[in-house]
């Protein structure tokens, strides 16, 4: 781990920003990683991943009460790419998006307090 400054993680998933070395990553993009998958996304696709979220979790699946059903339809910020999740699943994954967005807030508000 010694290549990624950690953000926010919880037991589904991370999110991380590499550090400057030889993988010349961009600083503006954090890595998100659940479910078998990886995003490498700016704070403002974050954002919109949030918002998703938040528009899929007003969906109820009225034909079952399965736990394991994965009825929810989240929209990634990448244009072509959704993913089924399982109602736990996708709280899951919004606490992590959550507490990635109120990391970086935080981190960037303490970085303009230093600065003045």
């Amino acid at each position: 781990m010694e290549d990624v400054d950690l953000i926010y993680h919880n037991k589904f998933g991370i999110a991380f920003r590499w550090k400057n070395s030889e993988l010349k990553a961009d600083p503006k993009r954090i890595q998100l990683v659940f479910k078998d998958m990886g995003f490498y996304l700016l704070r403002e696709e974050i954002l919109q991943l949030s918002n998703n979220i938040q528009t899929a979790a007003q969906h109820n699946c009225c034909k079952c009460d399965m736990k394991n059903c994965r009825s929810i339809l989240i929209k990634s910020p990448l244009l072509k790419m959704d993913f089924a999740v399982t109602r736990e699943e996708m709280e899951q994954i919004s606490d992590l998006i959550e507490g990635t967005l109120f990391r970086l807030n935080l981190l960037h508000y303490l970085d303009d307090i230093c600065k003045n």
